[in-house]
């Protein structure tokens, strides 16, 4: 399809002084959203230049702290180039890197809680450690503003899936759709059209970038991965980001990371035993005994893993901790992990025990039930245990709640019955639809 380059950013310059509404660019370290990026800041330096007032714009980058670590380096490095460049610049330029809450990263509920690694079917961690942080960042700049602009580098060239989704969407006169589960942001996807040979050839022609880094390290990632970016997910319909697209170095989604792979056949050998634990970590949820007889409600059931096998975890994790020579799990994590084994099944902390192995320990006070602000059984906490009961996305059993509280507050009205029932199917049917192609993702990757 395509689209020419002054045609872009004639377009961008045109909406960016349309209104007031500040503009946040979804930045994921990757070739789309790095030329996205590229092509607002640009404008800006234009428009600095001829005089005219700017406004705000927001750079957003999901962290979910577990990154494949090159690109993890590579991430923090551009943001805080692009950061102090634009500061000197005195371009209106506010850097977000937004990570998910302690309690809700992934060490915290597969080792401290035991949930199991992570399938296709349950994607425990894609709603807590991307979605929620993005959400709550962009939520909190539209509280402020009234409305805010989202830009995301997405193309349709990207997948036909990608394509149908994004052409089905219903655009306003300015080409804007309003995102289903954030009030008050409007999507604006101005690479659209571009194909990914016109990505290419523009980072190429034009690196380094304004910023004064370089893309030279991101093209080597793409060279040694064979593979796409982990794009800034904001709802449970985006596929998995796993398998060839270099994301999460845990992610047990698909049965092989290919880029992990690439990455080590490519010259990063270093990075074997990470993807040697994740493999070993994939595997581990469908051994005999690892798992508990029983679900987290109590019923019979595969469950939790068992606690001697969250205590084996946790040592292997520091095994190749140690062997990377790079932290991979924070003491704040360790603090959750040992409060919730206290909960659990254990009074001795035994991650102190664990952890003194490998020459760590925790200076400070194990976290109490006192100081433990989200143990407060608010509606997301309600929402994330049904999710874990029943193994279904947050976002689901949120719809659901909606329905009968929202829509169908009382069945006396006529046609309640079957409109609930019919609405019901829907988000199960919507649900099923977003798995099967997830899955059909994977196995093209």
């Amino acid at each position: 399809m395509g689209t020419s380059r002054k045609e872009t950013q004639d377009h961008i310059r045109k909406q960016y002084l349309s209104d007031q509404r500040p503009w946040i660019v979804a930045y994921s370290g990757g070739k789309d959203s790095t030329l996205l990026l590229q092509l607002v800041y640009e404008m800006l330096l234009k428009l600095q230049a001829e005089g005219i007032s700017l406004k705000p714009i927001h750079v957003i980058s999901s962290d979910t702290l577990v990154e494949a670590p090159n690109v993890e380096d590579y991430l923090h490095s551009t943001l805080n180039i692009l950061e102090q460049h634009a500061k000197t610049s005195s371009l209106p330029i506010s850097v977000h890197r937004v990570t998910p809450e302690v309690s809700e990263s992934f060490w915290s509920l597969l080792i401290g809680k035991g949930y199991p690694s992570p399938t296709r079917f349950f994607r425990w961690c894609t709603q807590r450690m991307k979605i929620n942080p993005s959400k709550a960042c962009i939520e909190a700049v539209a509280a402020k503003s009234g409305s805010v602009i989202l830009l995301l580098g997405t193309r349709y060239d990207e997948s036909s899936a990608r394509k149908q989704s994004m052409q089905n969407r219903e655009n306003n006169s300015r080409g804007f759709h309003p995102h289903k589960n954030i009030a008050n942001a409007l999507i604006f996807s101005p690479i659209a059209k571009w194909t990914t040979d016109e990505v290419w050839e523009y980072l190429f022609s034009n690196n380094p970038p304004p910023w004064g880094s370089s893309h030279d390290f991101m093209l080597k990632l793409y060279k040694q991965a064979n593979g796409g970016e982990c794009p800034l997910v904001l709802d449970i319909n985006t596929p998995s980001c796993g398998g060839s697209r270099f994301g999460c170095w845990t992610c047990t989604v698909v049965s092989k990371d290919k880029s992990m792979q690439g990455f080590i056949e490519t010259g990063e050998e270093w990075m074997r035993p990470l993807n040697e634990f994740r493999d070993w970590l994939q595997a581990l949820r469908d051994k005999p005994g690892a798992r508990l007889p029983y679900r987290r409600n109590g019923q019979p059931g595969i469950g939790a893993f068992a606690p001697e096998v969250r205590k084996e975890i946790l040592h292997r994790l520091l095994m190749v901790e140690q062997q990377v020579g790079r932290v991979l799990i924070s003491n704040d994590e360790l603090s959750v992990i040992q409060y919730q084994w206290s909960k659990d099944f254990d009074p001795m902390q035994a991650v102190q025990g664990i952890i003194k192995q490998f020459g760590r320990s925790l200076t400070e006070a194990i976290i109490t039930e006192g100081n433990m602000a989200h143990q407060t059984l608010n509606e997301q906490e309600m929402l994330a245990r049904m999710a874990d009961e029943h193994e279904l996305p947050a976002q689901v059993i949120e719809e659901l709640l909606s329905l009968v509280t929202i829509k169908y507050p009382s069945m006396l009205k006529r046609g309640s019955k079957i409109g609930l029932r019919d609405d019901v199917m829907r988000v199960i049917d919507n649900w099923v639809q977003s798995m099967e192609q997830a899955e059909v993702m994977e196995q093209k990757l």
